[in-house]
């Protein structure tokens, strides 16, 4: 079957059901219907080659990710494609285990038009290599993790409340020695969450030393280091703020470790609220960043750029919530 066997089915122009199938046009919801009511009956499949030849772009839509095995990357990567599918474009997940070089390598696709954009996200420092790569390219959108001096689309979470939310319920609870367990320093969003912490503990006029932040990597293993100096200082904290939801599980590695638990030995709380949050004991208290809809809103901001949309904001965010479970108690305990 060809394309003028379902317009003459369908009862109209050949270009029409072109327009139609390039997804640059809007009709009534009844053309609509007899549009795919004809490509149904007919068995008609468009010729993907043709079309993004006559496009000039692939109708694909590239995301890119540092970790596919972390629950809230792949949340997110679901609801961007299930967006994407929506406008008729097809997602390629683009898999960088935060090396340099991958991570290039899938901005140069947009040279070679092997994708029509770019949803990026990374979560390690950049050395100013990335942003020089970015230069030039309009069609990507940052998501969750900003690249300094880059000046594309951004969308994040509004990390600063969420800090601040989070220590303020630590607080709320009698907590008075609290720490902050984050990611690298030097990328923005430990920094923001760190911020919303300092913000707290200073209304509340209670002090942080120094001894009491720890960065590192977002992994098990830093989480466990993390405890276990926290639990080795002279004035230990009773409450830990956790800038993801990742380190708390390392937390939690070495509370047991100890022959401790949580909330009994340590209150903790998380940053992400992932799909495990609700599942571990104790279920975790948490900030919940939308997962998918940081991936929706970012598919919905891409398709606009590939429309030669113009009214669109350098940077976007998301509110967070906070979510109360088990991880939390009263201190001193009641």
């Amino acid at each position: 079957m060809v394309l003028s066997d379902v317009a003459n089915l369908a009862g109209l122009s050949k270009a029409t059901v072109s327009r139609y199938l390039n997804n640059s046009i809007v009709l009534p919801q009844a053309t609509v219907q007899r549009i795919e009511d004809a490509i149904a009956q007919l068995d008609y499949r468009a010729n993907s080659l043709a079309r993004r030849l006559s496009k000039g772009g692939s109708e694909t839509i590239g995301l890119v990710l540092p970790d596919i095995t972390n629950p809230f990357f792949a949340e997110l990567a679901d609801a961007a494609e299930e967006a994407a599918s929506e406008h008729h474009y097809s997602l390629v997940l683009c898999i960088t285990r935060n090396n340099p070089d991958k991570e290039r390598q899938f901005i140069r696709w947009l040279d070679t038009c092997q994708v029509d954009g770019l949803l990026f996200t990374t979560n390690r420092p950049d050395n100013g290599l990335l942003r020089e790569e970015l230069v030039g390219h309009q069609r990507i959108v940052l998501i969750d993790e900003d690249i300094p001096g880059s000046l594309v689309p951004k969308l994040f979470v509004d990390n600063v409340q969420g800090g601040i939310l989070a220590t303020e319920q630590l607080i709320a609870a009698g907590h008075r020695r609290i720490a902050f367990v984050g990611g690298p320093d030097a990328l923005m969003s430990v920094r923001e969450r760190h911020e919303g912490f300092r913000q707290a503990m200073d209304r509340a006029g209670l002090a942080c030393p120094p001894e009491r932040v720890l960065y590192g990597d977002y992994s098990r293993e830093f989480g466990q280091s993390a405890l276990h100096r926290l639990l080795s200082l002279p004035e230990a904290p009773t409450a830990v703020f956790a800038a993801s939801d990742y380190l708390v599980l390392g937390l939690l590695d070495g509370l047991s470790q100890r022959g401790l638990t949580a909330p009994e030995a340590l209150s903790l709380v998380g940053f992400d609220d992932a799909s495990y949050a609700e599942l571990i004991t104790p279920r975790l208290s948490t900030i919940r960043q939308p997962a998918r809809l940081l991936g929706r809103t970012a598919v919905d901001i891409m398709i606009k750029l590939l429309n030669g949309r113009v009214d669109i904001n350098i940077e976007t965010r998301i509110p967070v919530e906070w979510v109360g479970r088990d991880s939390v108690r009263c201190y001193p305990p009641e």
